[in-house]
């Protein structure tokens, strides 16, 4: 009669646990409830590849992290979430072209149902989503993959709430592993209170990661001289704050946007401080590429109405932008001519 294998000791997400001696990795995932094809695992700070799991054997005393997809590679675009407005008028990132140029977020929303309602009226192509523990206590709980179909949807995985380069870098690579995306969201925050880029961490990281083959677009500060380091340093796109993160308070610097958009060659699109659809509009008046915003929609009386608020005031914006505005005046200039008058 066999004797049933004696249990070691595993730290996983930071919770301790008791299991059987000589399971793998993959099996150990299963065990708890969960999927290895949508997990990405970290054992003792080293990521394990997904098709090596089955091969890599648990030891007592191993700390494992097992991460997944939150609210918070590229694959073609679902059709009814397309733009038709402007057919001619795609932009790309990293050679990834896409028509819309409304980016929207996944945290914040009532549930994963309303989010994906919310992504549909936007007519959004890219998602961001955040890299976080799966609940093992929890593993039949909803996931945002469930909702919003990765094979339909840019997910843009991002490094929300890290405040140091090192855990930015460790959060994408986890990300890497978990979907196979290169095209990230790099942000870096300095401190809790402001939420605002740490702009020495954020250069340093985005060097590190374009070296090891990412395509990092990043969030900074509105600062001309900035941007175009990260760019330099291999960012694929720039996106500096309209305002503080979740602020609602709108452009705040329009002429600092605008010195960006004019330098840069790769694209600019405003992220964070967008409250209303008008906000959006303006960025996009301002020649940006596009917009990207979360709080605004999720945190709206009506998100679905506001996100297709967006939307148009995103396809406004642009079209505004295109045609050339009017010029200013100091003083009033009548649309009919004075001379003839009765």
């Amino acid at each position: 009669m066999n004797e049933p294998l004696p249990n070691i000791t595993l730290h996983i997400n930071g919770e301790q646990r008791r299991v059987p001696e000589g399971q793998s990795l993959a099996d150990l995932v299963r065990t708890l409830g969960l999927d290895p094809a949508k997990v990405a695992v970290e054992r003792n700070l080293t990521i394990v590849p997904r098709s090596t799991l089955a091969e890599v054997a648990v030891a007592d005393g191993d700390t494992l992290e097992i991460v997944h997809f939150v609210g918070g590679g590229d694959h073609a675009a679902d059709d009814s979430s397309t733009n038709d407005s402007w057919p001619n008028d795609s932009w790309s990132v990293a050679g990834r072209t896409f028509r819309s140029r409304l980016i929207v977020g996944t945290g914040k929303y009532k549930d994963f149902a309303q989010n994906a309602a919310a992504l549909k009226a936007s007519g959004a192509e890219i998602v961001t989503v955040a890299v976080r523990r799966v609940n093992v206590s929890d593993p039949n709980a909803p996931m945002l993959t469930d909702f919003i179909d990765p094979k339909k949807v840019t997910y843009l995985p991002n490094t929300a709430g890290c405040f140091t380069g090192e855990d930015a870098i460790r959060t994408l690579r986890l990300a890497r592993e978990a979907g196979g995306w290169d095209l990230v969201k790099l942000e870096v925050l300095g401190e809790a209170k402001t939420l605002y880029p740490d702009m020495h961490e954020t250069l340093r990281a985005t060097e590190i990661l374009a070296n090891e083959g990412f395509k990092p677009m990043v969030y900074c500060v509105d600062d001309p001289i900035g941007a175009k380091r990260l760019e330099d340093a291999g960012a694929v796109a720039i996106m500096p704050l309209g305002a503080p993160i979740g602020s609602g308070l709108g452009i705040q610097n329009r002429v600092t946007i605008r010195l960006i958009v004019e330098n840069a060659k790769v694209p600019v699109l405003v992220d964070a401080g967008v409250g209303t659809a008008s906000d959006a509009a303006i960025a996009m008046e301002l020649g940006c590429d596009g917009v990207l915003m979360n709080t605004a929609i999720a945190e709206a009386k009506d998100p679905i109405r506001m996100a297709r608020a967006m939307k148009l005031a995103v396809e406004a914006g642009r079209d505004a932008y295109l045609a050339g505005r009017m010029g200013t005046r100091k003083y009033a200039d009548p649309s009919s001519p004075l001379a003839g008058l009765i």
